[in-house]
């Protein structure tokens, strides 16, 4: 609801002088990362062969944020998701797949703090939690909870139509009646994650839930706005969300930067800072320059793609990859 407004056309000269977010993001110089953590162990990869590596041996250090770099074809897929991830199944992997794209699927489903929200109106209106869910009892007869009904119209494509009975809002008109501090539970589904972490404040579990949501950058997505509305870079973040509050001791992302502006790269940075810090071990594919500066360790595949891949080019710092002769990352 913040956006929709051209803030800017013409030039890019004229584009450095706007003030929009854009505009103040060129203008940032590139700052490598000085103050890099101390790895806690190492987990090592030997003899990796598989496909183009060329029988590397590599030490993923952990407790830190590695990112592993190369030119498209160099074997970093191979290296992270095929021979690394075989070694520690147990890794949270947030890959670029699409979430389950069902239209009856949200960000408040995903991220399981549906559950936690039917409990709240359930406890305080005591009654069925299914009633609050309208994938069950609290459904509307008419739409069977879809909030639409679709009609044939004769030889043309299905027409999607709001609902009659409930006017899209999915629920029956008797589950509507019940209040959580005077709020019905379609009033919630149609807040976004920010307005809804201020509304559950008081509640501890559904409040951690709903700031990671906010952490990753999607404030503005309502919690009942169908996942099969979100772009490529949202859904990789809802992952993200899904994912910011488990305690995993490995996280492996995969170009977490694809499709998001400067400005929510920076959130995303924050976020493997914040995973980093807390002890876990953080290894990300990558080619944005940004989070390439900023990790701690850097691993660089090539020296080129394909059969001329599969070779460790560099290991270090950011401060070390810039004097490193045959890396084309630094």
């Amino acid at each position: 609801s913040r956006g929709g407004a051209i803030v800017y056309e013409g030039g890019y000269d004229g584009l450095l002088r706007s003030e929009t977010v854009t505009g103040k993001h060129l203008k940032r110089p590139l700052r490598l990362n000085s103050d890099v953590r101390r790895p806690t162990g190492i987990l090592p990869v030997r003899n990796a062969n598989l496909h183009n590596l060329k029988n590397i041996n590599v030490d993923f250090p952990a407790g830190v944020l590695t990112v592993v770099t190369g030119v498209a074809g160099s074997g970093k897929s191979t290296l992270v998701h095929d021979v690394f991830l075989a070694q520690h199944p147990d890794a949270v992997v947030i890959g670029q797949s699409a979430v389950g794209a069902s239209t009856r699927s949200n960000p408040a489903t995903y991220t399981g703090i549906m559950d936690d929200i039917r409990k709240a109106f359930a406890a305080a209106n005591k009654v069925n939690p299914g009633l609050f869910s309208f994938n069950s009892k609290g459904a509307c007869e008419n739409c069977q909870g879809l909030g639409v009904v679709y009609a044939d119209v004769a030889f043309l494509d299905e027409v999607k139509l709001p609902c009659e009975v409930c006017g899209g809002k999915r629920f029956k008109e008797e589950v509507l009646e019940y209040k959580l501090n005077g709020r019905s539970i379609a009033d919630v589904l149609a807040m976004t994650a920010e307005q809804a972490l201020e509304f559950f404040r008081s509640s501890k579990e559904i409040a951690r839930k709903l700031q990671a949501l906010n952490d990753v950058g999607l404030g503005y997505i309502t919690l009942g706005q169908p996942l099969s509305t979100l772009s490529g870079g949202e859904c990789q973040r809802i992952k993200l969300a899904g994912e910011l509050h488990k305690r995993g001791s490995i996280y492996i992302m995969d170009e977490p930067t694809t499709g998001l502006h400067m400005s929510d790269i920076g959130l995303i940075l924050g976020i493997m800072n914040r995973l980093a810090d807390a002890g876990n071990t953080v290894v990300v594919i990558e080619h944005n320059l940004d989070v390439i500066a900023q990790a701690d360790w850097i691993i660089d595949l090539g020296p080129d793609g394909g059969s001329r891949g599969g070779e460790v080019v560099f290991e270090g710092t950011p401060e070390q990859i810039i004097r490193a002769e045959r890396s084309i990352t630094g």
